[in-house]
């Protein structure tokens, strides 16, 4: 019992650090007719329960009730940012945080978001 209370308690703590950066935009009918997918922003279409990552790192998916999509990358936070800076790699869809005197050396995150 107490094993699953532990477990339980993680999960709880686990669930209010998640913070992804998530967006559902509804799907939009032009008439009572059925349709058969959603439309992304780029004007490509996708079929309901298909998924997709975007070229601005975003992980989407289509559904009956719209196109949902989250970041597919964390945020750092908790750095010192006097010293460090976060730089983004759009290749990768990552945060490298480095020294702002010397991007070779890496520093230290206690937290991160997304």
């Amino acid at each position: 019992m107490k094993t699953f209370l532990a477990c339980l308690l993680v999960l709880a703590i686990s669930v209010t650090l998640s913070n992804a950066s998530c967006f559902v935009e509804e799907l939009k009918r032009e008439s009572d007719k059925e349709v058969p997918g959603c439309t992304d922003f780029e004007g490509k279409f996708h079929e309901f329960g298909s998924q997709w990552e975007t070229k601005n790192c975003m992980d989407c998916s289509c559904s009956r009730q719209g196109i949902g999509c989250c970041t597919s990358y964390a945020t750092p936070i908790n750095f010192d940012e006097e010293k460090c800076e976060a730089i983004f790699n759009k290749l990768t869809c990552s945060y490298k945080v480095v020294e702002k005197d010397d991007h070779t050396k890496e520093c230290p995150v206690f937290e991160w978001v997304g």
